[in-house]
This record gives structure tokens, sequence and C-alpha cells, in this order.
């Protein structure tokens, strides 16, 4: 599987798992205020859940807003997403054809380092996000979310397949287990598609019962896991700082050391 390296940060890389932070404040004072409380804990990677952002409809605040977070958080890489509703994100009031000409001003801007869009959207939606994405060295994440139940193993593989299939640089599964077995599904699956995929694969299984699978995941092929700083973007992640210390006393059991 190929590492991916953005801005000194590399996915794939043996025996590390990077922690990811989501902002979700809604104005841009709360974003500062929510950043400024995040980068003491070091995060790895931070994402900014801009379906969240009261002013998503106004694209120029949304850049400006973009390069001020890029500025403070210095050279931590930053994913840019729109998390679709249908997919279990903010319901956001504008078209779709407004949201895929967001994330290409966005790839262009220099500010986010990382694009995540969904499977489920239309092939030119993604063709276009994908062509914007490589013309600016952006890398994107193609990703698909359940948040009802956990779909057969064979399902979970074939998304992470078909995401490399289409192009993307990163492939992410998150779903929704109903009983404990569920985690043992998105696990196989992630040890599968992470040996038959050459790009970096991220798995989660959410809510409490999926829990363990944000401690655990990178033992079985996920690059990187998700922990929340002041708020959560997804049930079952986190704290940040509970995460590194449970990461670390795993890495160390499992070298042996």
């Amino acid at each position: 599987m190929k590492p991916l390296k953005v801005r000194g940060r590399t996915l794939n890389r043996e025996g590390q798992v990077l922690i990811c932070t989501p902002l979700v404040a809604r104005t841009e004072d709360a974003l500062a205020a929510e950043l400024a409380a995040i980068l003491p804990q070091r995060p790895d990677v931070i994402e900014w859940r801009v379906d969240f952002f009261s002013e998503i409809h106004q694209p120029r605040h949304v850049v400006d807003v973009a390069h001020n977070l890029r500025k403070v958080a210095d050279t931590i890489p930053i994913i840019f997403t729109r998390r679709a509703a249908h997919e279990g994100g903010e319901p956001v009031l504008i078209d779709e054809d407004v949201v895929v000409a967001l994330y290409e001003t966005m790839c262009g801007s220099g500010a986010v380092d990382i694009i995540d869009y969904e499977l489920s959207q239309t092939t030119e939606n993604r063709e276009r996000l994908r062509a914007a994405s490589r013309a600016h060295d952006v890398a994107m994440i193609m990703s698909y979310h359940n948040f009802n139940s956990t779909p057969a193993r064979a399902l979970l593989v074939e998304k992470i397949t078909e995401a490399a299939r289409q192009g993307a640089d990163i492939a992410k599964v998150a779903v929704m287990p109903q009983v404990p077995r569920d985690v043992l599904v998105l696990l196989e699956a992630t040890l599968e598609a992470s040996q038959r995929a050459d790009i970096p694969v991220i798995t989660m299984s959410m809510g409490t019962i999926g829990a363990m699978s944000r401690l655990c995941g990178g033992l079985f092929g996920s690059a990187m896991t998700f922990a929340s700083g002041e708020h959560s973007s997804a049930p079952g992640q986190i704290p940040i700082e509970q995460l590194r210390v449970a990461l670390a006393t795993l890495a160390q059991a499992s070298s042996g050391r």
C-alpha cells in the first residue's frame, strides 16, 4: 500500500495511526475559539466540517475563514468536508452544483490539503472534483457513510475498492453497528481492503458499540482515526487526549516492548 504524505504527515506509515479532530462550530468566531482549544492537544490532522457552518452559502467568506484557519493551524493538514445530509451531515440550503463549485474554489485556495466527497454523489461531480483536486495538488477522500447499519463485509470492501477505481487518494468507510459482531465485520473488511487497495484506507464503526474500532482500527489497516476536541462530528468519537494515551498503550503492547 502506498504511503501518502500531506504537509509532513504520512498516512500508511507502519505502526502509526494519525488522529484527526473535527471543527464543527457554526460561526467564524466560534471556529477560531474551537481551533485554539484543539491545537494544544496536538492533533495530526484537522477536519473542517463546513456543513455545520452557518455561512456556507457565502463562498468568499468560506475561503477567507479557511485562510484564517490555515494560518493558525500552521503545518497541520486540513481536510475540507461538506458531509451530505443523506450520509449524516447537517442539511444545507444550497444546491449540489453550488457545493461542488465551493469545493473547486477551495482546491485552488491553497488553504486546504484534502477534500472529502461521497461516493454516493454523481459520477460527473466526483470527476469534476477529482480534476480540480489534482490540478491543485489537493488529496481527495472518497467516502461512504451508513448511520443506520453495518452492511456485509463484501459490500464494505467493494466501497473501498470502488474509491480506488474512481481515482481517490484515500478511501473512507464509516458505519453504524447494531450489535458487537458488526464491529468485527467492519474490522474484517478493513483488513481485507487495506491488503487489496493501493491507497490509504480510513474506517470506523460509530456509536458506543463501535468505539473500540477507533482504538484498534490501525491494527487492521486503518490509517486515521477521528477524535473529538471540544465537540464531536459523529457518534462514538473519543476525546483526543484519551485516544492518544490509549493508542500509545496499544502500540507499545503490540510492539512487544
